[in-house]
């Protein structure tokens, strides 16, 4: 009789410790699935560097510096075919018929074309607004003596054209393009400068939007 007890209490530990056992991996379960669907409803992470900024579409701008208005009239052209911004650079000391009539030995452009150190040209303003959300810039100017008028040297020297692409253009009765894009360039800080383009002084509107277009890839 008391081998038949302590067989039957052997059986109901036995018992005893299966359900014990069951309960805990039940519970163990339990949340394990609990945890899994929270991960499931947390948004997913932010895939950029720290601190990037979201890449937003580029934004273009036309700047120039016009003598006569002939770059004036190309800039607009420019502005009108790639939704751009225009900055005009105007010096302070404005230049006047007599300043720029070349033929003159004593005019302000002759003096400054013998004497370097009179080509720098102050401007009212030589850093366009929110420079820094511009990734394409294109720069016009009329040629003086084989290079670009100098009072767009102002405006090179005072901005960072880093992460820009930058296109240069020009206007002339018959000098073309010369060096000017390629000295720009050189004097630049940053940039990936593309080959420039010349226009006639009086460059039609049609001829300004064919080269536009060129450009596109």
């Amino acid at each position: 009789m008391k081998k038949i007890f302590a067989i039957l209490l052997c059986f109901g530990m036995v018992f005893s410790l299966a359900a014990c056992s069951g309960q805990n991996e039940q519970s163990s379960q339990g949340s394990s699935g609990s945890s899994s669907s929270a991960e499931e409803s947390t948004p997913p992470e932010n895939n950029s560097e720290p601190g990037e900024p979201a890449k937003a579409g580029g934004k273009t701008l036309v700047v120039y510096y016009s003598a006569t208005n002939n770059t004036e009239a190309v800039a607009g052209y420019i502005a009108d075919a790639t939704g751009a911004d225009l900055f005009e650079l105007v010096p302070v000391e404005p230049y006047t018929s007599d300043d720029l009539d070349w033929t003159d030995r004593d005019s302000r452009v002759s003096r400054e074309h013998d004497d370097e150190s009179l080509r720098v040209v102050e401007l009212e303003n030589a850093v366009p607004d929110n420079w820094e959300d511009y990734d394409t810039v294109f720069i016009g100017y009329p040629i003086w003596w084989g290079i670009a008028a100098w009072p767009v040297n102002s405006f090179i020297s005072a901005n960072d054209f880093t992460g820009k692409t930058v296109i240069p253009f020009c206007t002339s009765s018959s000098s073309g393009l010369g060096q000017s894009g390629e000295l720009l360039h050189d004097a630049a800080e940053g940039g990936n400068w593309l080959e420039g383009q010349r226009f006639q002084s009086r460059a039609s509107e049609d001829t300004v939007k064919e080269w536009v277009a060129s450009l596109e890839p």
